[in-house]
């Protein structure tokens, strides 16, 4: 399951919305944020001034206001750009720890947004008291942010107050910028007072411009209002962009282009377009220039060059270790093979002296079997493989035999049951589609089969013509078994067991059995009992009245399958163990161990003269007991993936596994 975190914040205001930057009055008075007390979030306790432009904290520390910005803000980076909002920003963008505009937003496990350094230097959410927690970024909020109209950060100047409170006007005041024919104009600067930004309001001398906010790099790094150095003297005075043209027309420090070959020529521009007329480089400029592009090529050769004989150096420094490595190496195999050379011919000896030994009692067997000493020999008691059903896509995960018409049915993960001939022909008679998910359980009830899979549905079939005659919503989660008696269907799921009465082609809601731990993988009827296996817990219902009667707990985790013999009752388990209790008693007799996989499927073959139980296994084999004396008799190995279900008829074991095939075993 999936968790959604953050609230649904609403679009920005309309004032936010249309061009990149545009021109507002420079008359526009200043107003300090304060939130609107209809809004949904709690007031926040900012005084209000007036109702035009907005001045707030900077949400970033760098000019560059695009939105990829907003997400590399270092934590501990302090806000040095003064930034005035056009327009008074909704509520919802605000923070309700520090009272301003989210800055870096994200979203905490408790679901509310707040600024990134608010969230991490503080302990429990306002709202609920949650432990905050950072869990992502909030991209949805830092757009509409970045969709806000701001001042131009030249065209703001620091309030009085702000000014005042970081030293005086002195501290408040601007470097001077010289304009020609102007007096100094007052350039905007940024005050601070204890390390945290002051407030600015719109100043009507600086630029008019408002932008977007992640458009503010873009605008002010070509701004007019800019304060720039005049590259001939940092001595001059400050200059604002839109005035560098006319300074460089009347300034009295312009050098020669070719200072740096020796010319020691100052002046204005009409000196300087003299000058060069008789500078003695002006006539050698290209052939300095040339000298020059060619010594930086050389400079540039010489570096690639120190650089490649590093890299060979460092090359050969590899390869070297590398050889010493391989000589090594070499050496220790020469020794591993000289032990190994010794350790097989020692292995060769002692195999022969066995092979010796083992023909001697053979033959010694061989004697008396012919004597007739040990008894005769009884080949019925081995089962092979007689043959392999091919033809599924997925994973077998249950099998039923239809003994009447000699018929086996398969379901597979590929949402599919196939009808397989088991007397003549030896072959899929047809292919049964209407599930949704992987069928995990089939049961047959006279005529009908009964398929369950983990698209919780049970469908109902009609054997005779192999047709789908209903379908019913039986579980709110998988149907992992299926079973049948006294004209009764019995499902089982995640906790539940239904009983179902089977009233032709209709299954009756007739009872829901509770009470159980865990999934219900294992159902077996037998004469008046339902034996039922979940989490290390097998409990015996009587199916007249539908009780539970006894209930036997396992260890050994989860049961996975349950068989019941004339004087046993056996389950397997998670955790690779059989265990068996006496039918009658209720007590554990014995816990059979040999496989190391979990015990999926249990099938019981019975004579009169003796009951063999087989068990399938997630380590792809199967094993043969014999309740007689409760010992593992054979163990087949032919699947190669796990085996998960079994059936039995006439003398005959099918195995159903992973590799998606179903074999059928004879003795």
């Amino acid at each position: 399951m999936e968790a959604s975190f953050g609230p649904t914040f609403s679009t920005v205001a309309a004032g936010a919305k249309g061009s990149t930057h545009r021109r507002t009055p420079s008359s526009s008075s200043t107003l300090t944020y304060s939130p609107r007390d209809d809004d949904d979030m709690p007031p926040i306790g900012t005084p209000r001034r007036s109702d035009s432009a907005i001045s707030i904290r900077s949400l970033h520390s760098e000019s560059n206001m695009s939105l990829r910005s907003t997400f590399s803000l270092h934590e501990e980076e302090e806000d040095t750009e003064p930034q005035v909002f056009a327009e008074q920003p909704s509520v919802k963008l605000c923070c309700q720890l520090c009272c301003n505009v989210f800055k870096d937003p994200v979203i905490t496990t408790c679901g509310h947004t707040f600024c990134r350094r608010c969230a991490l230097s503080s302990d429990k959410c306002p709202v609920d008291t949650a432990k905050l927690t950072v869990v992502v970024n909030n991209i949805a909020v830092a757009e509409q942010i970045g969709e806000l109209f701001i001042h131009c950060k030249y065209g703001c100047r620091a309030t009085p107050a702000s000014a005042a409170a970081a030293g005086g006007a002195g501290a408040a005041a601007g470097a001077g910028v010289a304009a020609p024919g102007a007096a100094t104009v007052a350039v905007p600067t940024i005050t601070t007072v204890a390390g945290k930004p002051g407030a600015y309001e719109v100043d009507p001398l600086g630029c008019p411009f408002t932008i977007k906010l992640t458009s503010r790099m873009e605008h002010e790094v070509s701004c007019d209002y800019r304060p720039v150095r005049c590259p001939n003297n940092p001595s001059c005075p400050p200059l604002l962009t839109k005035h560098l043209e006319a300074h460089l027309k009347e300034c009295e420090h312009i050098k020669c282009p070719h200072s740096k070959y020796g010319c020691t020529f100052i002046g204005n521009q009409d000196t300087y377009e003299t000058h060069l007329e008789v500078c003695k480089f002006e006539g050698l400029k290209e052939f300095l220039q040339q000298t020059d592009d060619r010594f930086h090529e050389m400079q540039l050769t010489l570096s690639q060059k120190d650089q490649d004989i590093a890299f060979l150096r460092s090359m050969l420094g590899k390869l070297s270790e590398k050889l010493d490595q391989l000589e090594k190496n070499l050496e220790l195999k020469f020794d591993v093979l000289d032990e190994n050379q010794s350790k097989l011919s020692e292995d060769l000896m002692e195999f022969r002296r066995d092979a010796s030994m083992l023909n001697d009692e053979l033959s010694h067997i061989n004697a008396r079997l012919n004597m007739g000493i040990l008894g005769s020999y009884d080949p019925q008691q081995i089962f092979k493989c007689k043959g392999t059903f091919v033809g599924h896509q997925g994973p077998v995960w249950c099998l039923c035999v239809y003994s009447t018409g000699d018929l086996l049915f398969s379901g597979s993960s590929d949402k599919t049951i196939k009808v397989w001939d088991t007397c003549t022909t030896y072959k899929c008679q047809k292919t049964l589609e209407g599930h949704d998910g992987i069928v995990l359980a089939l049961c047959i009830q006279g005529n009908r089969l009964y398929s369950g899979s983990a698209d919780c549905t049970i469908i109902v079939w009609d054997i005779q013509t192999l047709q789908k005659v209903n379908t019913i919503r039986a579980h709110d989660n998988p149907v992992c078994t299926l079973v049948s008696s006294h004209n009764m269907l019995f499902s089982g799921s995640l906790k539940a067991i239904k009983v179902w009465d089977i009233v032709g082609t209709e299954l009756k809601l007739k009872k829901e059995l509770t009470g159980l731990n865990h999934w219900v993988r294992a159902l077996v009827a037998s004469q008046n009992h339902l034996y039922s296996g979940s989490y290390q817990t097998i409990k015996i219902w009587d199916i007249r009245s539908l009780d539970c009667v006894h209930v036997l707990q396992t260890s050994g985790g989860s049961v996975y399958s349950i068989a019941v013999t004339n004087h046993h009752i056996v389950c397997g388990t998670y955790e690779n163990l059989i265990h068996v209790w006496d039918i009658d008693t209720k007590e554990q007799v014995r816990t059979l161990t040999g496989h190391v996989g979990t015990v999926y499927a249990l099938a019981v073959i019975s004579t009169p003269d003796q009951t063999k139980v087989f068990s399938a296994s997630y380590d792809r084999s199967l094993r043969v007991w014999s309740m007689d004396n409760m010992i593992c008799t054979q163990t087949l190995l032919r699947h190669q993936g796990s085996v998960t279900a079994l059936a039995v008829s006439r003398g005959r074991l099918f195995s159903g596994a992973v590799d998606s095939t179903v074999k059928v075993w004879t003795c």
